[in-house]
């Protein structure tokens, strides 16, 4: 008899299509592989062709994994989740009990024939946007910097976007992150701009981050210094009536929202002003009109036809089938250069759990571990180990068919351009079919499986839809493992004790007391402290 979860569905791992996936051979892509199958396994979709000839499986693995997909629902699930059902929680923990709605976000360019609090988030968003828009208008041409404090998806997402169309930035216009609470973090960017001209973006949702606090307060002291009014300089992003939504101390407040999860927030007002403010106003809606037609295409496009679906299913093959745990992310674009970075918190904060939905101990393996640089740089540091290392790890390429400037030369017959792609391209080949040699030292044993993302250049309409990808490729395979794809309860324990570490620290410097800590004032004595 297939075990059920309470809600009358079969296990991630007794369904049906799980044992036939475990009986499967995955195949010998250093044997298999040939131009035939290179041009039939693609699939297209919002302005991307995925490649996908370069991983382990057949025919009959393909169906078997969209039979997994159609036994967990998760085509159903994506629509429960872009309609704004609560799915943030695990049944019979206490957990966070909220809808996932990023998407609603960006649901500014279709009637939402969708329902209530889909509709009712989506016209919160707007009402910010025009917010943002009156500002940008109010201020256009008074500052030359934005500097944006705040960590984690208040950081990483909307770094990784403004650095991937700087070749897009306003003339005049540039912005610049603070996150780490290392002093040498501020100082160095604060070094590096005109404070009278500085515009200063903080985000907290809760109003109460350490580390982003700790910075504004480090950036007001240096304003305070320079004889300028903090206020006319900081705007805050943050919950309605948070601690931080307080207008004698902000220019303006822009809000954010419990259903939008932080390392989901790029396309919220978390990102909205520090890529409206160089991008303009329409290009920062350009990126939202690609993350919506990508959130159209997940949400309605049938599952052997929807690119972040084929993905997870492809991720899962990989991780839960093959037995590998890492995932190598290697965008073939110098612009992409903090993407994966922003990927690593999306995905492994994300899935990297071990409960399901319904408190259970998974028997399985959850999220790989995500990692990844730009290519070709990364040929010249650690492609040795993937391609002749011991451990087998997959290659997520992303590469793009023209460059973002349009100065590119002929050099030796080809262009720059040309260069990047044919290095992009011998790696997949290289990494599927290796390389026979009498000499060990120079054999390559191939059958190592990657995919290549292509679209026809990196701008913010295909920028957005690359960011949506990924949030549904990660939401896609949580639906499929069914485990909570949306809370970071794993980040809190962390936290929780350097606040206690912190109280040790201040009592030494007021000759207070702590709450005793043993583990803590072992290595505090070690540092003299």
């Amino acid at each position: 008899m297939v075990e059920k979860r309470k809600d009358g569905r079969a296990m991630f791992t007794n369904t049906a299509a799980f044992k036939r996936l475990e009986a499967q051979k995955p195949i010998d892509l250093s044997v298999e592989l040939t131009a035939e199958r290179i041009e039939s396994m693609v699939l297209k979709g919002v302005g991307f062709d995925l490649y996908y000839a370069t991983e382990r499986v057949s025919s009959d693995i393909l169906d078997d994994l969209y039979a997994l997909a159609d036994e967990s629902h998760a085509l159903e699930k994506m629509r429960r989740m872009q309609a704004g059902e609560v799915l943030n929680r695990i049944e019979g923990c206490e957990s966070e009990n909220r809808a996932v709605l990023h998407t609603a976000m960006r649901d500014q360019f279709s009637d939402r024939q969708t329902a209530a609090p889909a509709v009712e988030a989506a016209e919160k968003a707007a009402l910010e946007l025009k917010k943002l828009e009156r500002f940008l208008e109010k201020h256009e041409g008074k500052f030359t910097d934005l500097i944006q404090i705040g960590i984690g998806g208040s950081d990483l997402g909307p770094r990784a976007l403004c650095i991937a169309l700087q070749a897009f930035w306003r003339p005049g216009c540039r912005v610049h992150f603070i996150s780490n609470v290392d002093p040498d973090d501020a100082s160095s960017v604060l070094n590096a701009v005109d404070l009278k001209k500085t515009l200063v973006v903080v985000v907290s949702k809760s109003g109460t981050t350490l580390e982003t606090l700790t910075n504004e307060e480090f950036v007001r002291v240096r304003i305070k210094k320079m004889g300028l009014d903090p206020k006319e300089h900081f705007v805050a992003v943050t919950g309605e009536k948070s601690p931080m939504d307080d207008p004698s101390r902000y220019l303006a407040s822009f809000y954010i929202w419990d259903f939008v999860g932080g390392r989901y927030s790029a396309t919220s007002m978390v990102g909205a002003i520090s890529l409206g403010f160089c991008l303009g106003f329409h290009g920062f809606k350009e990126i939202l009109r690609g993350a919506h037609a990508m959130d159209l295409h997940a949400l309605t496009a049938s599952a052997r036809v929807n690119l972040p679906l084929l993905s997870a299913l492809l991720g899962i093959w990989n991780r839960n089938f093959l037995r590998l745990r890492t995932v190598a992310v290697i965008p073939y674009s110098q612009a992409l250069l903090r993407f994966p970075a922003h990927l690593q918190q999306l995905d492994m904060e994300s899935n990297g759990k071990h409960i399901d939905k319904s408190g259970r101990l998974c028997q399985f393996s959850t999220g790989p571990v995500i990692w990844g640089e730009p290519g070709t740089n990364g040929q010249h540091s650690f492609y040795q180990l993937i391609h002749q290392g011991t451990d087998v790890v997959p290659v997520e390429f992303m590469g793009f068919k023209k460059s973002q400037h349009p100065y590119d030369y002929e050099i030796q017959n080809t262009t720059s351009q040309e260069k990047l792609l044919s290095n992009l391209f011998a790696q997949s080949i290289a990494l599927a079919v290796g390389q026979k040699n009498d000499n060990p030292n120079k054999q390559f044993i191939g059958n190592r499986p990657s995919r290549i993302l292509m679209a026809e250049r990196l701008d913010p309409f295909t920028l957005g839809a690359l960011l949506a990808y990924y949030e549904h490729k990660v939401a896609f395979q949580g639906f499929i493992w069914n485990i909570n794809s949306f809370d970071q309860e794993g980040v809190q324990l962390g936290k929780m004790l350097a606040t206690k570490i912190l109280f040790h620290f201040s009592a030494k410097r007021t000759k207070g007391k702590a709450e005793p800590f043993p583990l803590a004032e072992a290595y505090l004595k070690m540092l003299d402290l």
